[in-house]
């Protein structure tokens, strides 16, 4: 037998004396990393909204800058606090639209008819559901957050649609349409290589993507012009990145579908290697996700 084994016992938060929904607010904000989301940190809490009571937690991406609404429920979901989940992210979203923002639910008992409900929305809500348990082992006590239903992105119609027109070609299809300037996604990947070493162009007919261990791993897409590329990195738009795109003077086109869209020329690419750099070190960590 294991002298150093100590058998964990579950228990119940929300029939536990003394720990409440606030001590589980605590924990976040002491941590937020056990939210097992990345890299965040706690924006407000217990958010008044405008007619539609408080929201326990708002988090925040520390790099891409992308917002939480997180609703925490003692026991098992119910219908009201997913109404209440979605109407929070809702309230969010409209005050403040340069964010991208996703709705999480932390409950101790994700059922199925949570899951059901959310089905009808067929992808349209970002919405992360995170099942706690607490244990004690021990004298000591702990709670495992374990992901139970990740966000699931609706296809987005755009110019050049991913899914529709990713019809695999070869480098000499793009050289013939735009000889000069299939080099420039060459430059990209350089660049892109110093992030991820593994990474590699993959041509489609429509555009030149990202490969990743052969597989299709696009966070960035190309499309070579006659004396430009267009490039579309997949980023929330927030107001510094905004910034520092404008500064760069790069020619931008509409933010659409959660990308960037820019047009780069060589000098673009040389002049602004760094700027360019850490919006695809942002975007590739925005991915993995």
């Amino acid at each position: 037998m294991n002298n150093n084994y100590l058998k964990p016992e579950p228990f119940s938060l929300k029939k536990h004396p003394t720990l409440k929904e606030r001590w589980i607010q605590n924990l976040i904000e002491d941590d937020p990393s056990v939210l097992g989301l990345g890299d965040l940190f706690l924006r407000d809490r217990e958010r008044r909204q405008p007619h539609a009571g408080r929201l326990d937690l708002l988090l925040e991406d520390t790099e891409t800058a992308r917002r939480y609404e997180v609703e925490i429920q003692l026991g098992a979901t119910d219908e009201s606090h997913i109404i209440r989940t979605i109407e929070y992210w809702d309230i969010e979203k409209r005050h403040y639209p340069q964010y991208d923002h996703c709705a999480v639910i932390v409950a101790e008992d994700i059922t199925s008819r949570f899951f059901n409900v959310i089905s009808l929305f067929n992808g349209a809500l970002p919405l992360i559901a995170i099942q706690m348990q607490a244990v004690q082992v021990g004298e000591n006590m702990t709670v495992v957050f374990t992901k139970v239903m990740d966000e699931l992105e609706r296809g987005l119609v755009d110019d050049d649609d991913e899914a529709a027109q990713a019809a695999p070609t070869d480098r000499a299809y793009w050289e013939k349409r735009a000889t000069k300037t299939v080099a420039l996604a060459d430059q990209m990947l350089d660049i892109m290589r110093e992030i991820d070493s593994s990474l590699s162009l993959k041509y489609n007919k429509q555009y030149i993507g990202i490969e990743k261990d052969g597989r299709p791993y696009n966070f960035v897409w190309f499309k070579p012009l006659k004396d430009k590329i267009t490039v579309r990195i997949k980023l929330p738009r927030t107001d510094e990145l905004d910034e520092k795109i404008e500064n760069a003077g790069f020619t931008t086109l509409k933010y659409k579908g959660r990308r960037y869209r820019l047009q780069l020329k060589e000098d673009d690419i040389h002049s602004s290697a760094e700027i360019l750099k850490e919006l695809l070190r942002l975007a590739y960590k925005y991915k993995a996700k």
